[in-house]
């Protein structure tokens, strides 16, 4: 059973006087401190970030991926997976810098994982452990592992949202044998036990480097928290953490009040229910976690794999707690312009969400007004501006104040190949999609084309260069049943007008609000096939 805190000996600190210390201890900002990276309204503002209505989902990840040749993320492999998986509280492991300075840290932190972000960073130690998290920390310190003379074990008490605290335990424990592992294990639980309230959540994280799960570490570890499985996995079902993937090296281990609430782990479009080992070389869709490029993982010397656990948690009662967050775009990826790419999010206590994008970083454009946020993905046809300053961003539709925009921006390219000048008389297949589709359908020219099965679909673009009415005439021979439909740049999951009745020709308008691309689907009712003639008319359409 834990018992009430009683903080570290090497402290030398009671708990009546931590509150007023510390406050003078985050002020310093330096290395060995609990770091408030701004201001005391950033973090109040953060308390209330999270899920649904009086929840909050929490993304806990281990973290021992520094690469290069000096333990450090200087070379920059594991910042990058640091962007795309967006973790909101880490247990991190060689926790090197540049020179190591406050500063050198802080930008660390600041890159990696955002501004609004603090951390605790232990003192004296040539590969020291650490804990950054998006909540306040507020109280930090270090535990002596006898074992080792180079690090110790670093802890973190965080004011998440709700009326229970999260102690995090960072922990880097020794290569040279299971029965060591044993000993630094069974040195920690006593710590925990006489440190963190048995009310309070608590999550031993990092580097085990344990050559399996039998170890009788686990079994120490096991009075505090929870070791069974499942266990997180990759893309492909493997749960080994080393760069060769055979070993349990890295954990995320949690008490049992905690277990209880954990949830599914998304990224992007991809789901892992026990949480899951993020190794580049085999994720795929890489754009999920977004810069991270596909070989950050197998750098040299990345010897671990992020460990990545969620949990959906209690927040404070009668508070709503919301988030929306960029899953992709989010920084580094290169669509081509007229291409159908997914905007993905996560959110939490949002019933529909408002998509925009930028092509130079200030202006913002209208993709969707209102979207299902549990739908998590949009099919966007990504406009044809060549830019290097693309961003998208993601707002609760209801209130525009709680977003997120992509972390970085991202290129749009558009072809420079020859193209048609004038407007087409002939369907080119294949344009079974917008991003195919065949164009320019140019103002009274008919164009012809074929469905030529039951499940063919042919799309068309053409464009309005002033806001105006647009007719849309489909004519086919014979007794054969088409119908059409008109969709916007912005939007293709929705029409905007149709000519679906049995009517031969079908005939219909719609007043473009601006100018712009659109485009024009056929489709055979029922499975209907048949030739046919397309003709847009309006004053503003492109001739």
């Amino acid at each position: 059973m834990r018992q009430s805190p009683s903080f570290s000996k090497r402290s030398g600190l009671g708990p009546w006087l931590l509150v007023p210390l510390l406050t003078l201890v985050l002020a310093a900002c330096g290395e060995g401190t609990a770091v408030d990276p701004r201001e005391e309204s950033a973090n109040e503002e953060l308390s209330t970030g999270g899920a649904s209505l009086a929840e909050f989902r929490l993304r806990v990840m281990a973290a021992n991926i520094t690469s290069g040749n000096a333990q450090s993320y200087d070379p920059g492999h594991g910042t990058r997976i640091f962007q795309g998986t967006k973790p909101d509280v880490v247990a991190i492991q060689e926790f090197n810098f540049g020179n190591n300075s406050a500063t050198a840290i802080r930008s660390f932190v600041d890159t990696a994982f955002g501004s609004n972000f603090s951390y605790y960073r232990e003192t004296g130690a040539q590969i020291p452990n650490g804990i950054i998290s998006r909540y306040p920390i507020i109280a930090a310190g270090e535990w002596t592992d006898t074992q080792v003379s180079n690090r110790d074990f670093a802890w973190a008490r965080i004011d998440i949202p709700g009326p229970r605290d999260l102690w995090v335990v960072s922990v880097h424990l020794l290569t040279s044998g299971s029965g060591v592992r044993n000993t630094e294990a069974g040195n920690l639980v006593n710590y925990i036990k006489a440190n963190v309230p048995a009310s309070d959540y608590l999550v031993i994280a990092g580097d085990f480097n344990t050559d399996s799960r039998s170890e009788s570490c686990f079994g120490t570890f096991s009075q505090v928290v929870t070791t069974s499985g499942p266990h997180p996995v990759d893309r492909n079902g493997r749960e080994g953490t080393n760069a060769s993937r055979s070993k349990p090296y890295d954990n995320v281990l949690v008490d049992s009040d905690l277990v209880a609430y954990q949830t599914a782990t998304v990224l992007g479009t991809s789901t892992f229910s026990a949480g899951t080992v993020i190794d580049t070389r085999v994720y795929s869709p890489l754009s999920d976690i977004s810069p991270a490029q596909v070989g950050d993982s197998g750098s040299t010397n990345m010897q671990h794999m992020a460990v990545i656990k969620d949990f959906l948690l209690p927040g404070d009662d009668g508070t709503p707690v919301t988030s929306v967050r960029v899953g992709s775009p989010n920084g580094g990826e290169s669509w081509a312009g007229g291409s159908s790419q997914a905007i993905t999010w996560t959110s939490s206590g949002v019933s529909n969400v408002k998509l925009e994008y930028t092509t130079n970083g200030s202006t913002w454009n209208l993709i969707s007004a209102s979207t299902p946020a549990a739908a998590g993905s949009y099919s966007w046809v990504v406009p044809s501006t060549a830019t290097t300053a693309a961003k998208v961003r993601v707002s609760d539709a209801a209130n525009a104040t709680l977003t997120d925009s992509s972390d970085a921006a991202f290129t749009i390219t558009v072809s420079s190949g020859p193209g048609p000048t004038g407007p087409i008389t002939v369907e080119t297949e294949s344009n079974d999609t917008a991003a195919t589709a065949s164009g320019r359908v140019g103002a009274g020219t008919a164009v012809s084309g074929s469905l030529s099965s039951g499940t063919d679909v042919d799309w068309f673009k053409f464009t309005v260069t002033t806001p105006g009415l647009v007719t849309v005439k489909l004519t086919m021979p014979g007794s054969v049943d088409l119908d059409w439909y008109l969709y916007t740049e912005t939007d293709l999951n929705f029409f905007e007008a149709r000519g679906y009745t049995t009517s031969n020709p079908e005939v219909g308008t719609y007043n473009a609000p601006a100018a712009g691309t659109y485009y024009v689907k056929v489709v055979g009712y029922a499975g209907g096939t048949s030739n046919y003639s397309l003709l847009v008319t309006g004053a503003g359409v492109q001739p």
